[in-house]
């Protein structure tokens, strides 16, 4: 399963890609809680992007997923920034700073690509299905 979504560069894609990638998930049988990471995870991400990054050249983001293999790799791409994507080590007091910190600690990993102009930055996370799709699937491969 994978999907491919261009947003506007706008506070609301958050919505709408949380929104998206939630009830693809959940289609594809994973479990409530591996949604709900993966589902910060782009929130964090997408957020960062539009927050510290251009656009892309035709004014949108691009928010990708795969899930395969029981894990589960999402992927928002922008038009670059001026600083490199990295997980900060605010203090105690500071109001923001803590969203690569975030995706670092829920992840398995992450990272970031550079293609021309284009920056992605990307998480892996375990993303199992929950015991009665795996039955649904075995059943549907005996029957055949």
């Amino acid at each position: 399963m994978s999907s491919v979504v261009l947003l506007p560069y706008a506070p609301s894609s958050v919505a709408v890609a949380r929104q998206r990638l939630s009830m693809d998930l959940q289609d594809s049988g994973v479990f409530a809680t591996a949604i709900d990471d993966a589902v910060l995870v782009v929130s964090e991400l997408l957020s960062n992007a539009l927050r510290h990054a251009h656009p892309l050249p035709s004014g949108m983001v691009r928010v990708a997923w795969l899930r395969s293999d029981g894990h589960i790799e999402v992927a928002v791409s922008d038009g670059g920034a001026a600083t490199e994507p990295r997980a900060a080590r605010p203090t105690l007091s500071s109001l923001g700073g803590r969203g690569l910190g975030i995706v670092e600690y829920v992840a398995e990993s992450w990272g970031v690509r550079h293609d021309g102009d284009t920056t992605t930055v990307w998480a892996i996370l375990p993303a199992p299905q929950t015991a009665s799709m795996n039955g649904q699937v075995a059943a549907l491969k005996e029957a055949g």
